[in-house]
């Protein structure tokens, strides 16, 4: 098979790892792969895993006409078999790419909602079980689940890493335990946990010696900062250690006592047999064992909480055991790890990925035809550019649109009555 993937962009962030990932470990099986997209700091991966780039004009208002141009020159020059857009604005030009040609659309979305104006015959793939089974009552005609893997051969605790360097880089204290997170700094989902952590640090600094790790960037990063320093000066030492964004973060991970995550970034600290105690908003945030692990596979590494206002002390009911008993922290980091191995590994995606290309492929593109539902598609479309125009006058806009209204917060037709035509 002839496949172009194309990411939502191309900076560091989890869908965007998973989209370049999976995409390797498929061209590894024999097929044609080539990533599309404007340019971004992941192009240097790209070219270590030798994937072609093929760069893109930057697409401006989404979706791009001249973006649809420049794919369907490539469908026709290079007889290509599938696009496979990742989230909704490469999903929709890919779609627009494809009609009348010989390429099929399909579509991977590893938000935490899918956009309702995607057409339902559209071939999708989502992160969750969850996320799945709202999708199928939603009444779209192909739904796979692909839960975020991670590359246990580049991703273990066996691999050889400057830790060492690492640690003397950015002055980590050998006698303090080391809490990590990795994580993009943004406002939606994220930088609720993100102060939380750093507040309970702060908490908890007069009695354990511990030290909080944070590497990102992202729109948050002035806030993180501030409240970075608020913390070490009324602490009076460097208890935060903020990186911003590495090119390789596994160091970080390999460095960590306790990983605090959600998603992609959750799995990684797993790979590296790490504790994890996944992050969520309003308040939520809880460890990985036994008894938790139905609750992440159904709905993922994430979750709601009770409110905001809990956060701080709920994380502190779920790390300081943890800070207690070394015993503890390496049973459940063994526990991470053999979890990640048994399910979350690149091969197996790889494997579900190619099947699922192939079945899309068999039956073809057929959702340009279906003009009833394309042009409902386009007033759910139009309706969510009116109320995404409305919010930005009123001030309430969020960057990360359909991440900013999870399933698990919100459910589906809360979403589609949001934007209902």
């Amino acid at each position: 098979m002839k496949i172009l993937v194309y990411p939502h962009d191309l900076s560091i962030g989890g869908s965007q790892l998973n989209a370049v990932e999976i995409a390797a470990a498929v061209q590894e099986r024999g097929h044609s792969i080539a990533i599309i997209g404007s340019p971004g700091q992941l192009e240097t991966r790209i070219a270590e895993l030798g994937i072609e780039f093929i760069e893109l004009a930057a697409p401006g208002r989404r979706p791009s006409p001249r973006t649809v141009r420049e794919v369907r020159r490539l469908i026709s020059e290079r007889k290509i078999d599938a696009i496979h857009g990742y989230e909704w604005p490469p999903s929709l030009e890919a779609l627009m790419a494809c009609h009348g040609s010989r390429a099929t659309a399909v579509s991977t979305v590893l938000s935490m909602s899918v956009a309702p104006f995607l057409p339902k015959g559209l071939p999708l793939m989502v992160g969750t079980e969850q996320i799945a089974e709202a999708e199928r009552s939603f009444g779209r005609s192909t739904v796979a689940l692909m839960e975020p893997p991670v590359d246990t051969r580049l991703n273990s605790p066996q691999i050889e890493l400057p830790v060492e360097q690492f640690v003397t880089d950015w002055g980590l204290r050998r006698d303090y335990q080391t809490i990590v997170i990795v994580s993009r700094l943004a406002h939606e989902m994220k930088l609720e946990g993100i102060l939380a952590a750093m507040s309970a640090v702060a908490e908890v600094s007069g009695t354990t010696r511990v030290q909080l790790l944070i590497a990102g960037s992202g729109p948050a990063e002035p806030e993180v900062r501030l409240r970075a320093n608020a913390v070490n000066q009324s602490v009076g030492e460097r208890r935060v250690v903020l990186t911003g964004e590495l090119q390789d973060p596994r160091c970080a991970y390999a460095v960590a006592d306790v990983v605090l995550g959600m998603g992609g970034s959750a799995l990684r600290g797993m790979a590296f047999a790490k504790p994890l105690i996944v992050q969520g908003e309003e308040g939520f945030w809880k460890t990985l064992m036994p008894e938790t692990l139905h609750e992440f596979l159904w709905q993922g590494w994430y979750g709601v909480g009770s409110g905001a206002v809990h956060g701080v002390s709920q994380l502190r009911s779920e790390l300081e055991p943890l800070l207690r008993d070394g015993a503890r922290r390496t049973e459940l980091g063994n526990f991470a790890l053999a979890t990640l191995q048994s399910r979350f590994s690149l091969d197996a995606a790889a494997t579900n990925q190619i099947d699922f290309y192939e079945n899309a492929i068999r039956r073809g593109s057929t959702t340009g035809d279906k003009w009833g539902e394309n042009l409902a598609s386009a007033a759910r479309f139009g309706a969510y550019k009116t109320s995404r125009l409305i919010s930005r006058w009123r001030g309430r806009a969020t960057a990360d649109d359909f991440n900013a209204q999870p399933i698990l917060r919100h459910s589906k037709d809360d979403v589609r009555n949001e934007v209902k035509p």
